[in-house]
């Protein structure tokens, strides 16, 4: 009995040991490339070989390949990066294979200056395998992806032959390629497998998909945690941080673990990720989220292209908040499709936590320039929770031949005749597409979903950069081309704004700074410019342009003009010369409005989101309204502003639009937080919080206040529904707001804030009662009874005005990105036109 129980423990020691020891791979080439020493190591304390040193399995295709030595070593991170292979012709890295299968690929590039060369101007192609992974490839320090700038680019490749090549050709006559790097070794042989899930409009799809030959890296992250450096990871890698990725920070409270995870066979390893990336996590910050238990955290992470690729999106988790089994159940959401319902880790763990465990998603991107993922309570869960402890996006590279010297002459005839063959067949397939787009011109589109387009209106302004050029409008409906007659000259901006003087910044964003300035023709206009390395990106630029240049309305704020000279990202909009209406609400000081002019701002906002909601079919949905996106002129006319979050509407056959969750915290539909399902009514849940705002001058959301207090809606609802909302206005309203009037208000407020889209008002609805909230504060008087309806409101309205978008004299363009106020990073719009995605 004793020699059994000892035989036992010694079967569950191996068993844990497996998991313990250091991955050892059976191929393992760390190759200083044009160094001359054989102990030169990272970090991690590997050793890395020089490529001089052939030893049967390291080839230079070429020995006399230029190598190049750092003239200015104090500036070089490692001493690793003070050497380099460089040459203006081609040149190979051949690697004998000892085990077929997947292989990890890591290309290590420094640009420092020699006197024969400065490898910042390098510009080359580099395949691997036979694939191309990197097309005109040029580094540059400001553009490292590493810091210290290093760029480091890394691949997972399937070999499949008795060598792997990696292959440098340089581009044009001046070109020239470099490495300073490589690293070619082994992975375990399931390190990724064939059965990822399908993520697409149809949610999951079990369907099998082909596996790539080649995956890029493009991020590792560890969620809730700290940098991983390669010497904390059995396969050398370097994880990073997820803070920067975080959509609304408050939303996601971090945890850790002290002691390490419970591997087991079937779940993750240490190769799939280190202990540190399981033993930290973020999970539901419910403490700071009074408004709702129902709600998602968020990263936004930028994509390496704007083209549409696929992606393979590996998520780690490991239970390390619950202290029974079967108590956390969530949902997984990518790219707005759900991708996971009813996670449950303990039964993925076979009842065990604080087990790892991986799953991996396939994803189409749409050109968005990035990728959504979220995680948050399923409807099953009790109490409500959600975790990530780890996220992986690599791209798979689509395979594509680079021709190369090492082929044979056999193959570089097959692929000339290929080339013959393939180009004749391009050549038929383009005549026939174009035969067939000319007879599909010639017919009447089907019903789809249409795209947003105003109200014609006619006319331009000579305060505009409308007057140079094409009217925003003469294009059809649903054709999304920029309006070149808004470009403004990147001179005219510099003048403008004193050539970006610091005096002059009235506002920063995540996307850049925001000034003042005053055009040729003395209009004041509001410039926001994008940084370098900003993560907004192109299409979101010309997206903003095409959007603005046909919206307008008088109380939405004006796009006069922008700029993309000089690889330059500028819009221009209208200044308006009061800014925010939260300026003058609490918080600065400001005179404090009327009760009049407080119910004409509200008036005039929910006039312009009425718009926004009708002005077409589809219509758009504004999804960040708050008292920092409503701008007042210098009358206090207001102005909706800030479409960095807007998009369409449903189709006309639809009754919302399925979505990850944006907004400002205070302010968001608990509805559409919950279920991720966008309608117009979202905007006027909004709309309700501002109302409470103006009427009680507070903010949405202010923590220093008691827990019953926190929450403005929660609170001010409290109060209406006791019918003594009037015990917590703003003091300096006592005695200027007549009972009627603050009763209509209050009802109005009330009836945005109720729990489900269905039973809220039309933003058309919104804007009669407040309207009647006027008048009852003008006269006093009640309308009749049946006068009190909001059934039919919206068609009981006169007709919006709208008006050329042409600035006013004084003009602010303002957001809490723009102002500061907020992080919101979201600048330039998101809006999805039909033609555009």
């Amino acid at each position: 009995m004793e020699n059994k129980k000892l035989c036992f423990l010694f079967l569950f020691h191996l068993i844990n040991t497996q998991f313990s020891l250091a991955f050892t791979p059976p191929d393992n080439y760390l190759i200083n490339c044009g160094g001359s020493s054989i102990n030169t190591t990272l970090d991690d304390s590997r050793t890395f070989i020089s490529d001089k040193t052939n030893q049967g399995s390291v080839f230079l295709s070429d020995t006399r390949i230029e190598s190049l030595t750092d003239q200015n070593p104090s500036q070089n991170p490692s001493p690793l990066y003070q050497t380099a292979r460089v040459s203006s012709k081609q040149f190979n890295y051949e690697f004998g294979i000892n085990s077929k299968g997947l292989h990890m690929v890591r290309l290590h590039f420094f640009p420092f200056s020699a006197k024969s060369y400065d490898l910042n101007s390098a510009k080359f192609h580099v395949s691997v395998d036979g694939d191309l992974v990197l097309r005109d490839f040029s580094v540059e320090r400001n553009n490292s992806s590493i810091s210290n700038s290093v760029v480091l680019k890394e691949y997972i490749v399937r070999v499949g032959g008795e060598n792997l090549v990696i292959v440098f050709k340089p581009v044009g006559k001046s070109g020239f390629g470099f490495i300073n790097t490589i690293e070619v070794f082994s992975l375990p042989d399931d390190f990724i497998k064939d059965d990822a899930k399908l993520v697409g409009s149809n949610g999951i799809e079990e369907d099998k998909w082909q596996f790539p030959h080649i995956f890029e890296k493009i991020h590792r992250i560890n969620v809730g945690g700290k940098k991983i450096t390669p010497f904390n990871d059995t396969l050398w890698r370097t994880w990073i941080p997820d803070e920067e990725f975080l959509v609304y920070k408050p939303a996601a409270k971090a945890v850790f673990r002290n002691n390490p995870p419970h591997y087991q066979l079937g779940g993750a390893s240490r190769e799939i990720a280190p202990d540190h990336v399981y033993m930290t996590a973020q999970e539901m910050n419910k403490v700071n989220m009074s408004m709702s238990a129902n709600f998602n955290i968020t990263w936004d992470v930028p994509l390496s292209s704007n083209d549409v690729s696929r992606y393979l999106v590996r998520m780690h988790f490991c239970d390390i908040v619950s202290e029974l089994l079967n108590s956390l159940i969530f949902d997984v959401y990518i790219d707005d499709y759900s991708a996971y319902r009813n996670v449950d880790l303990s039964q993925l763990t076979t009842h065990q936590l604080a087990s790892p465990f991986y799953i991996d998603f396939v994803v189409d991107s749409e050109k968005s320039g990035s990728m959504r993922v979220s995680v948050g309570p399923s409807k099953s869960s009790n109490p409500s929770n959600a975790i990530l402890n780890g996220l992986e996006i690599m791209k798979m590279v689509k395979s594509g031949q680079l021709s190369s010297q090492i082929e044979s002459k056999k193959k570089k005839i097959g692929v000339v005749v290929g080339s013959v063959l393939g180009g004749f067949t391009l050549l038929c397939v383009a005549v026939f597409l174009i035969l067939i787009c000319r007879k599909k011109k010639s017919k009447t589109r089907s019903v789809e979903c249409v795209s947003w387009s105003p109200l014609a209106v006619q006319g331009g302004s000579s305060h505009s950069k409308l007057s140079g050029g094409t009217n925003a409008t003469s294009s059809s409906p649903g054709q999304h081309t920029i309006n070149l007659g808004l470009k403004i000259s990147f001179a005219e901006v510099q003048h403008a704004t004193n050539n970006f003087n610091k005096d002059l910044i009235i506002g920063s964003g995540g996307f850049g700074m925001v000034y003042k300035g005053v055009l040729k023709d003395n209009t004041e206009v509001a410039v926001k410019r994008g940084e370098p390395g900003s993560r907004q990106g192109l299409p979101e630029f010309q997206s903003e342009i095409t959007v603005l240049s046909r919206i307008r309305h008088r109380h939405l704020v004006s796009l006069v003009g922008f700029c993309e000279e000089r690889s330059e990202m500028i819009l221009v909009y209208e200044f308006m010369e009061k800014g925010p209406l939260r300026n003058h609400l609490y918080g600065s000081g400001l005179p404090p409005l009327s009760w009049k002019q407080r119910l004409e701002i509200c008036i005039g906002a929910a006039r312009g989101l009425h718009y926004l909601h009708t002005g077409s079919a589809q219509g758009i949905i504004h999804r960040d309204v708050k008292s920092t996106n409503i701008l007042l002129d210098e009358t206090y006319l207001a102005k909706v502003s800030d479409f960095g979050l807007s998009r369409p509407g449903p189709c006309l056959d639809e009754t919302h639009v399925s979505t990850g969750v944006k907004g400002s915290f205070g302010y968001l539909d608990p509805e559409y937080f919950k279920r991720q399902r966008l309608t117009d009514k979202s905007d006027v849940y909004s709309f309700g919080v501002v109302l409470l705002e103006v009427l009680c001058a507070r903010p949405a959301v202010d923590p220093l206040l008691s827990r019953e207090q926190v929450n403005l809606a929660e609170w001010a609802i409290q109060w209406q529904k006791k019918g003594l909302l009037e015990q917590i206005i703003d003091p300096q309203l006592s005695g200027d707001i007549k009972p009627n009037s603050l009763r209509k208000f209050g009802d109005t407020a009330e009836k945005c804030l109720a729990d489900f889209g269905v039973d809220r008002p039309t933003m058309g609805d919104v804007l009669w009662n407040l309207e009647y909230a006027l008048q009852l504060q003008q006269t006093g008087r009640p309308r009749e009874p049946h006068e009190d309806s909001t059934t039919h409101a919206a068609q009981e309205l006169p007709l919006l005005a709208v008006v050329p978008r042409a600035p006013s004299t004084n003009i602010r363009m303002e957001g809490d990105d723009s102002y500061g106020s907020s992080n919101t990073s979201q600048v330039f719009s998101q809006l999805i036109t039909n033609d555009g995605r």
